[in-house]
């Protein structure tokens, strides 16, 4: 058996046992087929994650910044209250948060979740000018060049002790590139230094192994 063979294997074998999807999550990733969004959303077990990780943390609010076709924000809202939970999602492009919305409806969560359109950087401010709530986990899914001003808007927006992640910072290992050219992966690092060095911040970042090959994701709790 080939390495890549037995990763996919204990993936599968993970997913199966305690991550089993439901129709609403398999048509979900099924429209976002049939509509040519990319194949980027979470794994199961991920999305799990999230929703264990928000369900911990006795979230109410939640600030998705990258929709794509709603699959993560599925996980996400059904860890929030049906009566006064919120999430709010940011996707940059107009056809991928059509998607989201219909599969969002369909799962029953269009009431807890709303996809809002444009390019994340406008889109923060005009949410802190609502003066929100301030949101109990922030999930971080986007492109990745703009990640730290990501983590700087997420810590505007959040109180102490709301939880903040990063996805996709192992950027396939070449995050440990100090001197490259890939603005995804300057992006990420500068977003990895500002959580080590941010004193309202102290975080970690964990490399998983999946289907996807390596990946990882950033945890980080605010302090202050």
């Amino acid at each position: 058996m080939s390495d890549s063979q037995l990763w996919d294997d204990v993936d599968a074998y993970f997913t199966a046992l305690l991550a089993p999807e439901d129709e609403a999550l398999r048509a979900a990733l099924r429209d976002s087929d049939a509509e040519g969004l990319p194949h980027i959303n979470v794994a199961p077990t991920h999305g799990k994650l999230l929703q264990l990780l928000a369900e911990i943390q006795g979230a109410r609010t939640v600030l998705e910044i990258g929709t794509l076709g709603g699959y993560s924000t599925i996980w996400l809202a059904r860890a929030l209250p049906a009566d006064g939970g919120r999430l709010v999602s940011l996707e940059y492009d107009a056809h991928h948060a059509d998607v989201a919305r219909r599969n969002l409806a369909r799962a029953g969560l269009d009431r807890i979740a709303e996809v809002r359109v444009g390019p994340a950087l406008e889109s923060l401010p005009k949410l802190a000018d609502e003066n929100p709530a301030p949101f109990d986990l922030v999930f971080i899914d986007a492109d990745k060049v703009n990640n730290p001003h990501y983590v700087e808007w997420a810590l505007r927006l959040t109180r102490t002790g709301s939880l903040i992640i990063v996805d996709n910072v192992v950027r396939g290992g070449h995050v440990t590139d100090a001197g490259g050219a890939d603005p995804s992966v300057r992006g990420t690092r500068a977003a990895l230094e500002l959580i080590a060095e941010h004193p309202r911040l102290t975080g970690t970042a964990i490399q998983t192994v999946g289907v996807k090959g390596y990946d990882g994701f950033a945890l980080a709790r605010v302090l202050a």
